[in-house]
C-alpha cells in the first residue's frame, strides 16, 4: 500500500474516531431543549477557555442599570448558555429549525404561531413585511421596491412614535398619524394594511382594547411592540390572547435568551408570511437580520428556562437586593429611598435613592462617574440624575439602581461603592 493510501486510512480513522466521540457527547434535541436547573454549573467547556474579554482589554461591568441593547443586555441562564454551546457543536437544515423552534415556542407561549427574529425590531420589520404580503398578495422580492404602489399604510397613534418606526419603513410602508378616537375611525381606507401599538407609551388617548377593536372592525391586523414588557411571564400570552395579530418581543430582555434574538408571536399565516420575508431567504428584506442556529435554540432553551421561573419569586430576589443596598447608604444625610416599579416595560423594582447634593457634596451624575471608574465597573440605571424617564420618580437629585441583571454578591458591591462616592465631597 502506497503511503498516499496509509495517509488516507489514517485520517479517515482520525475523523470517525473524533466524529463518534463529539457525537457520544452531544445529547438529543429532547435532552437538549428540556428543562434544567437554573442554578446548574455553566458548560464546562467555559472553564477552559480564553477569557476573550481580557485578550481584547474590554472591561468588564457591574450592571445596575438593567436590560438595555448599550450594556449587552441580560446574562443567559446556565440552562441556555449549555443550550447555545451545543447547538454550536452541529449544522443542521435552517428552515427545519426555525420550522421547529416555531411550533414549539408557539405551542409553549398558547399561540397560533412563532419565529425566532434577531431582536424585537427586526421582529416589527418582519411583521410589517407580512402585513404588506397579506394585504397585496406581495412576494418577498416585491418589498420594498414596489410598496409604493401597493396598499402600504400604517397607522400609528402620535404619542406611540418612536425611533423604531424605522423597522416599519425599512419595508416601504408610509406612517399615518392619529390623535383622537376620530382620527383613528376616519384613517382606516383601502391602503391600511397594518396598525401598530406602541405597549409601554405613556400617553395616547386610545386604550389597548379599543385599538385593538376599531382596528379589527375595518379587517385590519394589529401589531403590538412588547419588546421590553416581561415580566410577567404571562404578557408572553396575555395580547396574543386579547387578539392582538402579532406581538413582538426582544429574547434578551426579561426573557434571558440570547442578546441577538427575539419573538414574533401571533396568528400562524401571518408568522409564516414573515418567516417568507426572513433570512435565509435571499431576495427578502430580512436577509440580513440572520438568526443563527444557535441564537435559535438559545431562545426557545430561555422559554423553557422561564416557563420554570415564578415571578413571585423573582420580585422577592429584587427587592431584597434593593433593601441590601438601602442598608448601605440609609443614614446618609438627606437620603430618602424608595422602591419604584414601572407599570408597563422593564417591570421590576428600581431602587431610588434621592438626596440633596449641596448637602452631601456630589451630584448623582458625578457619583455615576465615580463608579465608572471603579474595577469591576459599575453601570447605574440611565435615569439617574434626569427628569421624566421614570415619570415622577427621577429627577436631576436622584440616583436609580436596577437590581434585576446583578450577579450573585454584586447588590453589595454596589452598596459599598455607592456609600464610598456619596461620602467623599467634591472639591
Amino acid at each position: 500500500m502506497s503511503s498516499n493510501a496509509n495517509f488516507a486510512r489514517l485520517t479517515r480513522r482520525r475523523f470517525l474516531g473524533w466524529s463518534q466521540a463529539a457525537l457520544a457527547a452531544v445529547p438529543t434535541l429532547t435532552s437538549l431543549l428540556a428543562p434544567r436547573s437554573a442554578e446548574a454549573a455553566s458548560p464546562s467547556a467555559d472553564n477552559h477557555s480564553d477569557d476573550y474579554y481580557a485578550k481584547l482589554g474590554v472591561e468588564k461591568i457591574i450592571n445596575a442599570a438593567g436590560t438595555y441593547t448599550y450594556l449587552t443586555a441580560a446574562v443567559m441562564p446556565p440552562q441556555v448558555q449549555r443550550a447555545v454551546a451545543q447547538a454550536a457543536l452541529h449544522p443542521v437544515v435552517l428552515k427545519d429549525l426555525q420550522r421547529a423552534s416555531g411550533e414549539y415556542i408557539a405551542k409553549r407561549l398558547r399561540c397560533q404561531g412563532a419565529l425566532v427574529t434577531s431582536g424585537a425590531s427586526a421582529a416589527l420589520t418582519l411583521a410589517t413585511a407580512a402585513c404588506i404580503a397579506s394585504a397585496n398578495n406581495a412576494t418577498p422580492e416585491q418589498i420594498p421596491q414596489e410598496v409604493a404602489s401597493m396598499k402600504n399604510e400604517v397607522i400609528v397613534q402620535k404619542a406611540h412614535r418612536y425611533e423604531y418606526d424605522h423597522a416599519m419603513l425599512l419595508c416601504g410602508v408610509r406612517i399615518v398619524e392619529v390623535v383622537s378616537l376620530d382620527d383613528y375611525q376616519r384613517a382606516f381606507s383601502t391602503r391600511t394594511i397594518m396598525t401598530n401599538f406602541f405597549n409601554a407609551a405613556e400617553a395616547g388617548e386610545i386604550d389597548r382594547e379599543t385599538w385593538l377593536k376599531i382596528a379589527h372592525s375595518h379587517n385590519v391586523p394589529c401589531h403590538l411592540d412588547a419588546a421590553a414588557d416581561m415580566p410577567p411571564i404571562e404578557n408572553l400570552w396575555k395580547y396574543t390572547s386579547m387578539g392582538y395579530d402579532l406581538v413582538c418581543f426582544s429574547g434578551g430582555k426579561g426573557i434571558r435568551g440570547p442578546q441577538n434574538a427575539g419573538l414574533l408571536l401571533g396568528k400562524k399565516h401571518l408568522t409564516e408570511l414573515a418567516a417568507a420575508n426572513d433570512s435565509p431567504n435571499s431576495d427578502a428584506v430580512g436577509r440580513g437580520m440572520k438568526v443563527a442556529k444557535e441564537q435559535i435554540v438559545g431562545m426557545v432553551a430561555a422559554i423553557d428556562w422561564l416557563l420554570e421561573q415564578s415571578d413571585e419569586a423573582n420580585l422577592a430576589e429584587y427587592t431584597r437586593r434593593a433593601n441590601s443596598i438601602i442598608a448601605m447608604v440609609k443614614d446618609l444625610p438627606t437620603m430618602k429611598t424608595e422602591i419604584f416599579t414601572p407599570e408597563v416595560a422593564n417591570r421590576v423594582p428600581h431602587l431610588i435613592l434621592a438626596y440633596d447634593p449641596k448637602v452631601v457634596g456630589v451630584t448623582p451624575q458625578q457619583v455615576q462617574e465615580r463608579l465608572r471608574s471603579q474595577r469591576p465597573q459599575i453601570e447605574l440605571n440611565p435615569a439617574t440624575g434626569s427628569t421624566g424617564r421614570l415619570g415622577s420618580h427621577s429627577n436631576e437629585n436622584t440616583i436609580v439602581v436596577g437590581t434585576w441583571m446583578l450577579q450573585p454578591g454584586e447588590a453589595e458591591i454596589v452598596g459599598r461603592q455607592l456609600r464610598s462616592a456619596l461620602a467623599r465631597p467634591t472639591t
